[in-house]
């Protein structure tokens, strides 16, 4: 857990995010794909998500934007409302599990479109915790004081593992499930740790923590080279099954934790910002953490589940909602190999 140390107090100064082309509700996705009624019936019961956003032309399968595009858009959008241009950016920090190529590193092709050069660029692979450790790798690396203001970025291009002539019926369930879950987007935010930004939310502290020992995968991404292009393994592959179970418990370890640290109480938390895999999961995951007065800030039901992506979401609508005095936590989950993660915000004119 990162402690922050007070004589280098790290805020948001903003944030922007990007999503691909038009709503896809799910009557869409299932005169594409040709499912019955009872398919959009179990859809809108088990799974919840109104729409999506996809980087691909539904009717053709032909890719439209990449993570590149999109989070060129979302971090050009979080520098002009922070009023900081690329020259004053010290470090970029990318978090994703679709990364365009592995080759160079999606980070270092957004940042040349932005016109940052001559400073450190990480890029991290993860799922959807990785927005959050954006943000632990930032907030780290302002507390030495060697930086004074930090772009993070988060987002995912999953369609990329579409192919809209699949039959769906056909499909296990856990393969299935990946159409109607996911969406792409991307997000951004400017963090600083300068002067002259009293009014900016403070990040209190940040969470992440492996919890995979023993547990096997709860989603698995593939990707394929030249050698194994030919092999029968899914692209994409979910254990719902798991992910239903370990995810709030998960979640509510993450919650306890910062809690704990901060010596905050529950009916003192006044947004939450839970886990984001489907809207019938975050209702699960809400209940559990059991935060009395505290608003939460969901999307997932319009934008998809999209990956890194989604916490900037919630902290877009967070920062135009958040007054002072208030605090804020933040909960995501990875359920690739169980990461565990969190931040607390606080906006308060006495910090």
């Amino acid at each position: 857990m990162v402690d922050l140390h007070p004589d280098r107090t790290v805020r948001i100064l903003s944030t922007g995010t990007a999503l691909p082309g038009p709503p896809i509700d799910t009557e869409a996705l299932a005169g594409r794909f040709g499912m019955d009624r009872l398919w959009r019936q179990w859809v809108d019961t088990f799974i919840g998500t109104r729409t999506r956003h996809l980087a691909l032309d539904l009717a053709t399968g032909e890719p439209r934007e990449s993570l590149a595009d999109l989070a060129t858009t979302a971090a050009g959008t979080a520098l002009a409302r922070a009023r900081v241009s690329a020259e004053d950016i010290d470090l970029v920090v990318l978090g994703s599990a679709t990364p365009d190529t592995l080759m160079p590193a999606t980070v270092n092709v957004v940042a040349d479109r932005l016109g940052i050069d001559g400073v450190p660029t990480f890029q991290l692979q993860s799922g959807c915790s990785g927005a959050v450790q954006t943000f632990d790798v930032a907030t780290s690396l302002l507390a030495t004081g060697r930086y004074r203001t930090v772009l993070v970025i988060g987002g995912d291009v999953i369609a990329k593992h579409y192919d809209v002539t699949t039959d769906l019926s056909a499909l296990p369930p856990e393969q299935l499930v990946n159409y109607v879950l996911f969406g792409d987007g991307a997000g951004a935010a400017v963090l600083t740790a300068g002067p002259g930004h009293d009014d900016a939310p403070v990040v209190r502290t940040v969470l992440t923590r492996l919890a995979g020992l023993g547990r096997e995968p709860g989603q698995v991404l593939r990707w394929y080279g030249l050698a194994d292009r030919d092999r029968a393994d899914a692209p994409a592959h979910e254990d719902y099954k798991a992910i239903e179970e370990l995810v709030p418990e998960l979640a509510a370890e993450v919650a306890d934790e910062l809690l704990d640290d901060l010596g905050w109480e529950r009916d003192e938390v006044d947004y939450l910002l839970p886990p984001q895999l489907s809207v019938t999961m975050t209702e699960k995951i809400v209940k559990r953490l059991d935060f009395p007065l505290a608003e939460e800030i969901s999307v997932v039901g319009e934008t998809g589940n999209n990956g890194n992506a989604l916490l900037f979401f919630q902290l877009e609508h967070l920062l135009d909602a958040m007054s002072a005095p208030s605090r804020a936590l933040a909960v995501a989950i990875e359920s690739s190999k169980w990461i565990r993660s969190g931040l607390a915000l606080e906006r308060n004119g006495d910090v």
